[in-house]
């Protein structure tokens, strides 16, 4: 199964250039992070993303089939049957990879030949009907999870890296594949899929400001790297996909997108995120404008399931982000996309692998 590495829309600021009033400012013991001197702006809204059943920001036509589908066998769940399809294509039924890869749950055409399924009754398996498709990836994590039972390690991490690798790719490497791009999707989907399992279904620990400080500064060592979209991973730059939804040429540029800059930033502090700026945000706990930290999360969009940017807050009113296609890494103001969001905190609480 390959992975989609990126299917949000990235959108770009305008302005980016550091304004007068900038300063070095310590911040806990021994880091430094950049503060600008601006009138602070405030985020918009601060609904809880979070959905109480499901731990992400579920579409709510898809949510009866998820909920269905994710109890087909007791090795899945509705929590990780959600968190799947959220890393896999953003929950958008006519998804499709560079590698071939189709649907909301990124079946390629071969193994959808084998493991799909007539989910609605209608006569046909369509690999793009979430009626078909859903429930086909559910039958399928549990059919992996058969074939990968032997396989030392976390079952619920080999059985997500045997949809994405292949069952073969696991049972060789006696657990999750050294694959970088396995890995960070194994971390990925168990970070979203653990979030609200916790007793009295409580989002997890939110990261502290210590972290959220060694993250921006993480981030700041990035400053000028070029924007690739599709690009980065918890290991740094990496080369993006071809295009954005837009049009947008990203081939052969070694960089982050906006989620790919966050997703690096916060592996160095040990926190592994989802690879898409609304996993992201799905991922995180919303905080009020007033309360917001440096590391904390901006996010930019109509909805919590139609979020497209996001940028690390920095104080001041400013973010560092990767902003858009021939832009470097660099400081905007949260006000530079009339869309702003709401702001969230990252959470812990992912399983090592």
């Amino acid at each position: 199964m390959a992975v989609l590495t990126s299917t949000n829309t990235e959108n770009g600021g305008m302005g980016g250039v550091l304004r007068s009033g900038t300063a070095a400012v310590a911040v806990g013991a021994g880091a430094t992070v950049l503060v600008i001197g601006a009138a602070f702006v405030q985020a918009a809204g601060d609904d809880a993303a979070l959905n109480a059943a499901l731990s992400l920001s579920v579409p709510s036509k898809y949510r009866g089939l998820i909920e269905k589908a994710g109890n087909t066998c007791p090795e899945i769940t509705p929590n990780l049957l959600a968190a799947l399809l959220s890393q896999e294509s953003e929950f958008k039924p006519k998804a499709k990879s560079p590698a071939g890869a189709r649907g909301i749950a990124q079946f390629m055409p071969s193994t959808w030949e084998k493991y799909g399924v007539d989910g609605n009754g209608d006569g046909k398996r369509d690999i793009e009907d979430p009626e078909d498709a859903i429930p086909s990836a559910a039958g399928y994590l549990c059919t992996l999870a058969k074939d990968v039972k032997d396989v030392p390690g976390d079952k619920q991490s080999n059985m997500l890296a045997a949809y994405n690798a292949g069952p073969q790719a696991v049972i060789d490497a006696k657990g999750v594949p050294n694959i970088p791009e396995t890995k960070d999707y194994v971390r990925a989907i168990n970070a979203l899929a653990n979030q609200a399992s916790k007793e009295g279904g409580k989002a997890g620990t939110t990261v502290t400001a210590q972290q959220g400080v060694t993250a921006v500064n993480a981030a700041q060592e990035m400053l000028g790297t070029p924007y690739s979209w599709g690009g980065g991973s918890q290991s740094g730059p990496s080369t993006g996909t071809c295009c954005s939804p837009r049009g947008r040429s990203g081939a052969g540029i070694s960089g982050f997108d906006c989620s790919g800059l966050v997703l690096y930033a916060y592996a160095k502090v040990g926190i592994a995120l989802p690879r898409t700026a609304e996993a992201q945000y799905a991922a995180s706990k919303p905080v009020d404008p007033k309360d917001m930290q440096i590391g904390d999360l901006v996010f930019y969009g109509s909805s919590a399931s139609s979020i497209h940017h996001v940028g690390m807050y920095i104080g001041g009113g400013y973010m560092i982000n990767a902003a858009k296609p021939d832009t470097k890494v660099r400081f905007d103001p949260l006000d530079s996309m009339r869309d702003l969001f709401g702001a969230a905190r990252p959470i812990h609480g992912t399983k090592e692998i």
